[in-house]
């Protein structure tokens, strides 16, 4: 017999908890971008190209939980493999 108070469904993420989540990743993601950007051969003295980088893995003080929500809300997308990108870019 299979008692169903036993195994208690998770809480879905608070929206103060996916805000802080969507904060940290897009500054990550910005961190990410000018670390890509300030290798050799991107300076102004060059040919000026931009940051190839669209997806990372997100931080992970959050749980996959919610990072899942905010793909559900098309804030995010899943790129596979652990990777996320921004859904409007």
């Amino acid at each position: 017999m299979v008692d169903s108070e036993a195994t208690p469904t998770p809480e879905p993420p608070s929206s103060k908890e996916l805000k802080l989540a969507m904060k940290a990743f897009r500054k990550r993601l910005k961190l990410t971008c000018l670390d890509d950007e300030s290798r050799m051969g991107y300076g102004a003295t060059s040919s000026g190209q931009r940051s190839s980088v669209v997806a990372i893995e997100p931080p992970h003080q959050y749980s996959r939980a919610v990072w899942q929500e905010l793909v559900n809300q098309g804030k995010l997308k899943h790129d596979g493999g652990g990777l996320y990108s921004l859904a409007d870019s």
